[in-house]
């Protein structure tokens, strides 16, 4: 009995020496994909060519150009977040009510998608409703009116709500799965109607689901610049394809950086919200 007390702390230590050791890749992989290219970042951001600290490349997030790529980012990116979340919580309530073996195959329908290329899903849009494309090549055929869609807003945002909508219903499926079926079988007993239920009792209940899906959209939507660079034909810029032509074409880290700190202030606003409302992880995807 004593040998035994005495090797149990031994056993628990290895045990944690292992899993210690079984961390190390994925810290090396944070430190080398992670952290070194954000602190690039930030030290591109604030320093100028010869290295002196200056705030100028984040303070241009104010000039015409930049502050008119910026707003018009966070109104797509907020109109597709609100599209997604329409689309995504009757859905992911459809899904919640379906039996295991029937969720599990339409939850696999929707993560089909997402196995595919992000740019050759974005492409193929491109294909679809370009003016000689596929959508337009039926309508000629039918003699109905053509669409003119591409290199529009309104084409960004499709491609935004088509590309980043699973990320909206997963999160709402998984939060409205964990939802106790008694406590809204409760409301109804004691005289609530379907839309007083889903207001005060399942609503609330999936704030978390909502607030996690809210930020697996609208982050990725405020950074992209693949789909505004497709679907928008180059000449709708967003703050996305500014940083992206200040790295690639302008060749101005600095000012890139400075810009992406920016976006980073957003990033970082979405991260407490999605702390402060969703502390237990609730909303978090399967």
């Amino acid at each position: 009995m004593n040998k035994a007390a005495v090797k149990k702390p031994e056993s628990i230590k290895i045990s944690y020496f292992n899993q210690k050791l079984l961390t190390a890749p994925y810290l090396v992989w944070s430190a080398a994909f992670i952290v070194i290219p954000l602190c690039m970042i930030f030290y591109y951001g604030l320093t100028d060519k010869s290295g002196a600290f200056t705030l100028e490349n984040v303070i241009s997030i104010a000039s015409a150009e930049h502050a008119k790529a910026l707003w018009l980012s966070l109104l797509l990116s907020f109109v597709s977040t609100l599209i997604c979340l329409l689309l995504a919580y009757p859905l992911a309530m459809i899904l919640a009510q379906k039996n295991v073996s029937r969720q599990s195959f339409i939850v696999l329908i929707f993560i089909l998608p997402m196995w595919m290329n992000f740019l050759l899903r974005t492409l193929a849009w491109q294909t679809l409703l370009e003016k000689t494309g596929v959508i337009n090549s039926v309508l000629s055929f039918l003699h109905l009116p053509t669409l003119n869609i591409i290199n529009t807003p309104g084409a960004i945002i499709l491609g935004m709500v088509y590309n980043f909508l699973p990320f909206m219903v997963l999160p709402l499926y998984n939060s409205l799965t964990k939802i106790d079926p008694n406590v809204v079988n409760a409301a109804y007993d004691l005289g609530a109607n379907a839309v007083q239920t889903f207001l005060r009792v399942i609503l609330p209940l999936s704030v978390p689901g909502v607030i996690s899906g809210i930020t697996m959209v609208f982050v990725p939507a405020l950074t992209t610049f693949v789909i505004s660079n497709l679907l928008g034909g180059s000449k709708i810029l967003l703050i996305g394809n500014v940083i992206e032509q200040e790295f690639t074409q302008a060749s101005n880290w600095h000012l890139g950086s400075g810009l992406s700190i920016v976006l980073m202030v957003f990033i970082l606003i979405n991260m407490l919200l999605t702390a402060i409302f969703d502390k237990n992880g609730e909303g978090n995807a399967l």
